[in-house]
């Protein structure tokens, strides 16, 4: 897991620079991608079925109450995709990645 899974997600953030973003997308999984745009990230998950899908739903759930930060997650039977943008900067900031890391980290449960 990344030192980024071990940090908390902060009120007061700032848009990331190009160079930042590229160097935390290398400590997730790669399955992460950035949007064209540059403002967000997103990452597709597969699973055996409907009741996995959702118990996965119900953690990244429990993960944004905790740090307080919410993706957008487009679910289906056995997928789910989870995108993270910080709307308050317009862009990407640290309590995106912080998120996205924390929820690679499910994958080791």
């Amino acid at each position: 897991m990344s030192n980024l899974a071990n940090q908390q997600c902060q009120r007061e953030v700032k848009s990331l620079s190009r160079e930042d973003i590229n160097d935390r997308l290398g400590q997730l999984a790669s399955d992460w991608t950035q949007s064209d745009d540059g403002k967000s990230i997103s990452r597709s998950f597969k699973f055996k079925n409907y009741y996995e899908t959702m118990a996965f739903v119900n953690v990244v759930a429990m993960v944004a109450h905790q740090q307080d930060h919410h993706p957008d997650m487009t679910v289906g039977y056995n997928t789910c995709r989870v995108d993270y943008s910080t709307h308050s900067v317009g862009g990407l900031s640290d309590n995106d990645f912080i998120c996205a890391a924390k929820i690679d980290g499910l994958q080791n449960i």
